[in-house]
């Protein structure tokens, strides 16, 4: 993992890789969404999940159809669907034009909850943790307001959506909880 010393904005070109080599560089990286109302919302990538061609799992493993064709654009687009009918996934589009590969954004840390964000999180008897608020795809794109209005979105600032780089002190720290976790010390 390279260091990189701000939160630089993530890439086309750094995305243009396998989502198996992405979906590990995308934990501690933060996800940006620009909500309707123009408030911005900050959260760090804490799970994520590959699905590549050749992949039974993955949507497009048996061929392109309407539904998983942003799977097959350029990196950097969002693919959003819907499963059960009632939640909705935020996929980042990997690999080259025309290779089939996402990551899926499977839970998010926020750092704070402003207080004009309580009002897309379902009512509950009492006040949910933080921690828990984007604890999985679906409660994570209920949050941010992800629907599939945004699937096709190409990824950038000054879009709904945009990527950045962890700041150095976050990738030290990961790459201190990588090595203490494999043994190295």
């Amino acid at each position: 993992m390279n260091l990189i010393q701000t939160n630089e904005i993530i890439n086309n070109t750094w995305l243009e890789r396998p989502s198996p080599e992405v979906a590990p560089d995308l934990v501690g990286c933060t996800l940006v969404r620009r909500m309707s109302n123009d408030q911005i919302i900050r959260s760090t990538i804490v799970e994520t999940e590959a699905y590549a061609p050749g992949d039974p799992a993955c949507h497009a493993y048996r061929s392109r159809t309407p539904r998983n064709a942003v799977m097959f654009c350029p990196p950097g687009m969002s693919y959003v669907y819907l499963i059960y009918g009632m939640y909705h996934c935020l996929n980042i589009v990997t690999d080259a034009d025309g290779v089939p590969s996402v990551v899926l954004i499977r839970a998010l840390q926020l750092e704070s909850v402003p207080d004009w964000l309580w009002e897309y999180i379902p009512k509950q008897k009492s006040k949910p943790k933080i921690s828990r608020l984007a604890a999985g795809p679906g409660k994570l794109c209920r949050l941010l307001d992800i629907d599939l209005s945004l699937n096709g979105s190409p990824l950038g600032v000054g879009r709904p959506m945009w990527l950045e780089h962890p700041t150095r002190q976050l990738q030290e720290d990961l790459q201190k909880d990588e090595k203490e976790q494999s043994g190295f010390h």
